[in-house]
């Protein structure tokens, strides 16, 4: 637990370092402006497309009882646009964590080496193409899980446990590949990886709870819909400055591992040079 707290406390005080600060600027600008054009070409065709669900399959008699029932009859009439945001909220996300993985990640190495590992070799083990496909495959399965366990989610019990365990999950595949691309070989990083499996996947679950804060800007009912654009630019601000905490916290305990690794000698002991035959020896 010692490295984990350690890596929390360097993440933390780097967070507030102006190049980390100003290095949210580039992914949330990139995500504001794709998130800009999508909304506006695809946002109310979205809503007309529930509608009209919503009127053949009577589903506002049906919302309007379940919301009666949570004494939240007052959102039935914003039910559909409501539905339309949560529904486009975890691409938001999946769109900040995707930049921030890609752009903000090797800024993000380069400035925990050099404060605190800068004696530590780089090997550059890792490439865009094989962080490029890290984040679109894990991506693409977290998709399919969220939709599978989805109608699990609105059962508080399970709001609580399955959501997080599924940002953590993503937020440990897509940045402990990136943390370690710069530093260790491919060898060192599935040792690492493997060896840090369950740490690593703590500080992804706390990291995506942090990034379930901003969802409470969504909780606003009517004020929400009317407030969308404003609110959909802060969260995405708000996703990008969690997922660069993140990024550090995951920065500094990998590197923080690697360099206990190559210590340990673990490099050679998991990884032993091929034995040199004797026939070979004795020629020599």
């Amino acid at each position: 637990m010692r490295p984990i707290l350690v890596a929390y406390g360097r993440a933390l005080w780097s967070q507030l370092h102006l190049s980390m600060l100003l290095l949210s600027l580039v992914p949330f600008l990139l995500s504001l402006t794709i998130w800009g054009v999508a909304l506006w070409l695809g946002l109310q065709p979205l809503i007309d497309s529930l509608q009209s669900w919503f009127v053949e399959h009577d589903g506002f008699k049906i919302s309007g009882h379940l919301l009666s029932m949570f004494g939240l009859a007052a959102i039935k009439t914003v039910i559909v646009p409501l539905i339309a945001m949560w529904m486009l909220l975890p691409l938001m996300i999946l769109t900040a964590l995707v930049f921030i993985g890609i752009v903000a990640m090797p800024v993000i190495g380069r400035h925990a080496s050099a404060r605190h590992f800068s004696a530590l070799q780089r090997r550059a083990g890792g490439t865009l193409i094989g962080s490029l496909w890290t984040a679109i495959s894990s991506a693409a399965i977290f998709v399919v899980l969220w939709l599978i366990t989805l109608p699990l989610s609105v059962v508080p019990p399970f709001t609580f446990i399955i959501q997080p365990l599924l940002w953590g999950w993503l937020t440990y595949r897509v940045m402990a590949y990136d943390a370690l691309a710069g530093h260790a070989d491919a060898g060192e990083r599935k040792d690492i990886l493997r060896l840090h499996r369950w740490p690593l996947l703590i500080i992804g679950v706390i990291g995506g709870a942090m990034g379930a804060l901003p969802t409470l800007l969504w909780l606003g009912g009517a004020l929400s819909v009317i407030l969308f654009p404003f609110l959909a630019a802060v969260a995405i601000w708000l996703y990008v400055l969690v997922f660069i905490f993140t990024g550090l916290w995951f920065q500094y305990y990998c590197l923080d591992a690697l360099q206990k690794y190559r210590a340990a000698g673990m490099e050679r002991a998991l990884h032993p040079p091929p034995e040199v035959p004797q026939a070979l020896i004795d020629r020599i």
